[in-house]
């Protein structure tokens, strides 16, 4: 005989409805009691979080336990895996299990103009790429219920913090989704920067220059060029999330569109959180790291907070902390900028004894003894750098990328734009295939990559083509029509070998 405790369900929601209606948002937590003792208003508990706000309690509530039910029936049937997409006839669902019992659900519906444009897996990238940067700057939604039950702690961070992610996809009324015109992107990955070993030998001079920041402790960092990862001291999902959050926010394309930006705050819907986050020095930790407004570069070269007209008055140190899961470690971050290049310092916190004034000496050692070296490399990547359209390849549209090491290449975005709706359409629907299949022969055999290669006619004649080889992926669109199918194939391996001789 066993006693049975009731296992409760944490469900995070995303609901995007489009055009006509409002798009709604929720972050929702609960460990309900058993069935026969709730009471009425415990579902309305489980809710952490919903944009907008003034969304119906009713249809909140509706939409969270049509989820929950999903869930609950797909562990029926398949108890080992998590439900990913449901379709149905006017919506998709799109689910990932964010934490234990976390729960995030990205429910999209359909209509004439949107049916087929989207891939499933590429709208669960953002609930993990939220998820991911979230994590990095608050730690677990779980801890933070478990730390205060009540959930305020977690509902203020969630409310500001998810509102400011989905300003990047403000469409006038409505949130602009990855659609079938970016099926040439793969968000969750790095993009790096093909140096010379001269080169990469001075880039590695300055990372030991700014691992002996502290002396004996040894700091961490990133160095950036443009928007392309030079080189990391990180381990890799560490540097995917601090990297995916520099080129968001701190790269200097990032910091000029957050000077020119319009955020939602400045139309007049401002979010308000209590001030719950703090340092273990003392300091207030930033509490809206994505707010576009409050960062740029200060005269120093250091990021700060404020804005440009407020330098002397209203700036403010920027050194958030943010917790990395692989390194298992709690690291203040420093921002350093000289023209394209972007240092990212990592200072760990249990170290950082002194608070501010620890703060201002690594400074001044960075800039006493890092500078030189800085601007030397800058100048060095500046010459020889290709611009844009570095990495483009004549004849092809392509993009390359490794899941396990989570790095990816792909054509410019301006060459992107001259293929057909057509071809990206056609592609789309490929990868949707592809993906599919991934999933099917992960869950038959999860220790072995599949291989395979499929090359397909589109109506305007172009070749949309797909090849997976020792589990990399690459994807391209050949628009030169009347080519034959030998042609295609072999513009594929001759594409392939010039990467992987």
């Amino acid at each position: 005989m066993g006693l049975l405790r009731p296992i409760g369900l944490d469900l995070v929601l995303l609901n995007h409805v489009p055009i006509r209606e409002p798009i709604s948002l929720a972050f929702a937590s609960h460990r309900p009691p058993p069935p026969l003792h709730r009471t009425e208003g415990q579902e309305l508990d489980k809710i952490l979080f919903f944009h907008p706000a003034d969304c119906p309690i009713l249809l909140q509530l509706s939409v969270i336990g049509l989820c929950e039910g999903i869930i609950t029936f797909a562990r029926i049937f398949s108890p080992g895996d998590d439900c990913e997409v449901i379709e149905s006839e006017k919506h998709s669902h799109v689910f990932y299990q964010a934490e234990a019992d976390i729960w995030m659900v990205l429910v999209v519906e359909k209509n004439k103009d949107t049916e087929s444009t989207w891939r499933c897996v590429a709208l669960q990238g953002i609930l993990k790429e939220v998820h991911s940067l979230f994590t990095m700057f608050h730690g677990p939604i779980r801890t933070l219920l478990d730390r205060q039950p009540s959930a305020e702690l977690a509902r203020g961070h969630l409310r500001t913090f998810v509102t400011d992610y989905l300003s990047d996809f403000n469409a006038g009324k409505k949130l602009q989704l990855p659609t079938f015109c970016d099926c040439l992107k793969e968000r969750g990955t790095v993009q790096m920067l093909t140096i010379s070993r001269e080169v990469a030998l001075e880039v590695q001079s300055v990372a030991t220059v700014l691992g002996s920041c502290l002396g004996n402790v040894m700091c961490q960092s990133l160095v950036l060029f443009e928007d392309l990862l030079v080189s990391t001291t990180l381990p890799p999902d560490d540097t995917l999330n601090l990297y995916t959050y520099a080129v968001l926010r701190l790269t200097p394309r990032a910091l000029s569109a957050n000077a020119n930006s319009w955020s939602y705050l400045r139309k007049g819907t401002s979010v308000h959180a209590s001030p719950t986050s703090s340092w273990s020095n003392g300091t207030a930790s930033v509490e809206r790291p994505l707010q576009r407004e409050k960062l740029y570069k200060g005269k120093d070269g250091f990021v700060a907070a404020g804005s440009t007209t407020s330098e002397v008055h209203g700036a403010v140190a920027w050194v958030p902390i943010l917790w990395f899961q692989q390194a298992e470690d709690r690291m203040h971050l420093c921002v350093y900028q000289h023209k394209n290049m972007t240092i990212l310092l990592l200072i760990p916190a249990s170290s950082l004894i002194n608070g501010d004034d620890g703060i201002a000496h690594v400074k001044r050692h960075l800039l006493e003894n890092a500078s030189q070296n800085i601007v030397t490399v800058e100048q060095k990547l500046s010459r020889g750098w290709g611009g844009e359209n570095a990495y483009h390849v004549a004849g092809y549209r392509y993009l390359l990328f490794d899941p396990d090491r989570k790095v990816s290449r792909a054509s410019p975005p301006g060459k992107v734009t001259t293929l057909s709706k057509d071809s990206l359409l056609s592609l789309n629907r490929l990868r949707e295939e592809i993906d599919l299949e991934k999933s099917r022969a992960k869950r038959s055999d999860s220790c072995h990559d599949k291989d395979f290669e499929v090359c397909i006619r589109a109506k305007n004649n172009a070749w949309v083509i797909a090849k997976v080889t020792r589990g990399r992926e690459l994807y391209m669109t050949l628009e030169k029509g009347g080519e034959t199918l030998l042609y295609a194939s072999t513009a594929v391996e001759k594409f392939s070998n010039s990467l992987y001789p």
